[in-house]
């Protein structure tokens, strides 16, 4: 989003356009020290120092967010984006390099950026965390989906989608299979008001995984997500649906989903076999 008339963006702000009017024939942003040294004269009293590159990238995760580029699309070049922010190509570049390394845009070499979807199969795997103990990425897991129907959110799925308790959630229970074996059993909380005609029969129809059908029916794209695993025992429902034995060890994994802005989109329970799958995860 370019400036208003007349305005331009201003360093050691928050990323938004302020009121006042700035002359564009000097389109240049404020110096940080200026800012600083005005804080101080101030008595300390203002908004935390913003470095322009986190003001920019910001502002492209607000164009993300509108959906002025969706996902798997191409977005301007980094000389249109700095003439665009008027900034020079380095700080947007950096700003794009925060967004490459959290898996938001995908850098392709010699084609340019593009905006990360989960139809593409590195963008998957990020949040398929179960691989089989012989190596390698496994078979695509078999999805069977058991019950899909609103319901009011419980006070814990509330607290995590950041709605009001009572409010309608869309309530999804399946199965996934790997080589026919059924391997997790998941149960998924979405809130209602972002996935307005969502039903059995959609989710029962789709092949493409629930992410990427997510983005693509509702445009919600899951950007990242926060876990919780422990060792759980089997209830008896749960032993009957992964064909184990009730009290049969189990990993429960609780993941809270976010999209764009941080807000949260997904609360998703997982009790996993882990008989031949592990949990993998890897630390940068």
């Amino acid at each position: 989003m370019s400036p208003p008339a007349g305005q331009a963006l201003v360093r050691g702000a928050s990323p938004r356009w302020r009121n006042q009017t700035v002359p564009m024939a000097d389109p240049r942003l404020e110096d940080p020290a200026r800012s600083k040294a005005a804080a101080a004269k101030n008595g300390g009293a203002s908004a935390a120092f913003s470095p322009l590159y986190r003001q920019i990238k910001d502002l492209l995760v607000q164009s993300l967010d509108r959906g002025e580029w969706k996902p798997g699309e191409l977005i301007p070049s980094e000389n249109e984006l700095a003439a665009r922010f008027q900034v020079s190509q380095g700080t947007v570049r950096k700003a794009i390099d925060e967004l490459a390394a959290e898996h938001v845009l995908l850098r392709r070499q010699g084609k340019g950026t593009f905006v990360a979807t989960h139809h593409e199969a590195r963008v998957r795997y990020r949040f398929l965390r179960l691989a089989p103990d012989e190596g390698g990425q496994g078979e695509s897991a078999e999805s069977r989906v058991l019950e899909c129907r609103r319901l009011r959110a419980s006070a814990e799925a509330a607290r995590a989608l950041d709605i009001r308790a009572g409010e309608q959630v869309v309530f999804i229970r399946r199965l996934l299979s790997f080589a026919g074996v059924p391997t997790v059993l998941e149960e998924i909380s979405l809130p209602g008001t972002a996935f307005k005609g969502l039903t059995l029969e959609m989710l029962s129809a789709n092949r493409a995984p629930l992410y990427g059908f997510l983005e693509s029916e509702f445009g919600v794209s899951m950007i990242r997500a926060e876990e919780k695993l422990r060792a759980v025992a089997a209830s008896s429902e749960a032993a009957t649906a992964l064909a184990v034995s009730p009290g049969a060890p189990l990993l429960q994994v609780d993941r809270i989903s976010f999209t764009y802005g941080d807000r949260p989109m997904e609360l998703r329970r997982g009790l996993y076999l882990t008989d031949r799958y592990h949990y993998r995860n890897s630390l940068n």
